[in-house]
């Protein structure tokens, strides 16, 4: 850490994690209302508690980002951040909103909540992902516009490097994405449009971006390998992403009422999707073997290079499985869509995220990394973790199978609550392999705790010297 305000992201990684625990919590619940309906019900309905999983998801990721972007933008421009006060008043500001929401949520009827907060001025809510009431929309809008702002005007100010335009452009494509959030139409096919061009264009698109923007930072701080070869490498990766995601949308449009070339586009270009995250895994081993010195920050290299190959299988792999039109017949709205889902957003954004936290925490905290005893703590988290959502993954593709094979296809389906019947063992396997990635976040964040660090920090800050 080279700029005092770099400091300023430091309650926005602390918030994130809480928040990712938060929504574990959340998804351990709903995973086992799968197999007990009755569980914490009416307190707690599945509905309800679905969708405090799914919102804690966005908000973690993107505080994760902000403090991402408050963390490298300074560091890439050489210069201070613009204002660091304002990003302080950000932080609060986005935390006391995204806690009073899920607070709602739990205490308030969906459509009481929708009642008193304007929804009927102006309809947003009842999608997923999308569920939060209008005064918490324009909220993040706000807090957007703030960190727009901020790393703009830092950017204007100090040195533009290829690293810092990728990451605050893509951070401007995020916010711009959001804005369709606001079209709500009736009309369920345009609702669709809408909604995908949000969800798909944030994760299949725009978020790519910013995964490859973070990982190229954290290896060119950690390999010594020249920056010019890290950003060409970045540069077809970005344009191989652009390419895939924004025509691949077209695999949301398959049966929605869209014309019909939209079955062959979104075939076609979806099938491309994992290609970046191939190239992604080539470019971080490429520059792992040509890398000029050892970082005494392990753990945050291991998070570094199990990022894009975690990516590859959830979003790549898995999300190939089921983006062709002939499959996506069948295993639409199964679990086979809860599988990729899990996956791809632990492998492309849960890791990216921890990998930048593991990286700067420690410099924030006034040391080059952690020490041996909170790395190997680290570590451990790192692949319980990632077996154990790898597990998740294998037990929700089980029960997709399963409602292909006896609810979609043959000559006598059975009903929704018989293919739930039959699902019975992967959820319970599900809600087991839940339980491990908890376990394995708790390891992770123990290690934030591990005594006799600073000792460890002067000795590696001679070894750096």
């Amino acid at each position: 850490m080279n700029f005092k305000s770099q400091l300023v992201a430091k309650p926005y990684f602390i918030a994130a994690l809480a928040l990712f625990a938060g929504q574990i919590v959340f998804g351990l619940i709903a995973g086992l209302q799968y197999v007990d309906g009755s569980f914490l019900f009416p307190a707690l309905p599945f509905s309800t508690a679905r969708m405090v999983h799914t919102n804690l998801l966005i908000v973690w990721l993107l505080m994760a980002f902000m403090g991402a972007a408050y963390f490298i933008v300074p560091e890439e421009a050489q210069t201070e951040l613009y204002s660091p006060k304002l990003a302080l008043a950000t932080f609060w500001v986005f935390l006391l909103a995204g806690a009073a929401t899920i607070v709602a949520y739990l205490l308030v009827p969906y459509d009481q909540l929708a009642a008193a907060t304007g929804d009927k001025i102006l309809p947003t809510m009842g999608r997923g992902y999308l569920e939060q009431p209008l005064p918490t929309k324009v909220g993040i809008v706000l807090v957007a516009l703030s960190l727009l702002f901020n790393i703009t005007m830092t950017l204007i100010k100090g040195r533009r490097t290829s690293l810092n335009i990728m990451l605050v452009a893509s951070l401007w494509g995020l916010a711009l994405l959001f804005l369709p959030a606001f079209y709500f139409p009736i009309d369920t096919v345009k609702a669709s449009y809408s909604w995908w061009w949000i969800v798909h264009g944030w994760v299949e698109g725009d978020w790519e971006l910013i995964l490859s923007a973070l990982l190229g930072f954290i290896l060119i701080k950690m390999t010594g390998v020249d920056r010019e070869i890290i950003e060409k490498w970045m540069y077809v990766i970005v344009a191989m992403a652009l390419i895939s995601g924004i025509i691949g949308i077209g695999h949301h449009y398959y049966y929605i009422g869209a014309p019909e070339y939209w079955i062959w586009l979104g075939s076609i270009f979806s099938a491309l999707e994992p290609i970046p995250f191939i190239l992604l895994i080539a470019f971080a081993f490429r520059m792992l073997l040509k890398r000029r010195r050892e970082h005494p920050n392990r753990a945050a290299m291991l998070w570094a290079m199990g990022t894009p190959i975690m990516a590859f299988l959830g979003a790549g792999l898995w999300g190939f499985m089921i983006t062709l039109a002939p499959v996506q017949y069948f295993a639409h709205g199964s679990n086979f869509t809860a599988a990729h889902g899990h996956l791809a957003f632990f492998g492309a954004y849960a890791m990216v995220s921890l990998s930048i936290i593991s990286y700067a925490m420690p410099l924030l905290r006034g040391r080059p990394a952690n020490g041996p005893a909170a790395q190997r703590w680290e570590m451990t988290g790192f692949w319980i973790m990632t077996i154990s959502m790898f597990g998740i993954a294998l037990a929700l593709t089980g029960a997709g199978l399963v409602t292909v094979f006896v609810q979609r296809m043959g000559d006598s389906p059975l009903t929704f609550m018989e293919t739930q019947a039959r699902s019975q063992v992967f959820f319970w396997l599900r809600e087991l392999a839940g339980l491990c990635v908890f376990g394995g976040l708790l390891a992770y964040l123990w290690s934030f705790f591990v005594p006799g660090e600073y000792a460890f920090a002067a000795e590696t800050r001679r070894a750096l010297a």
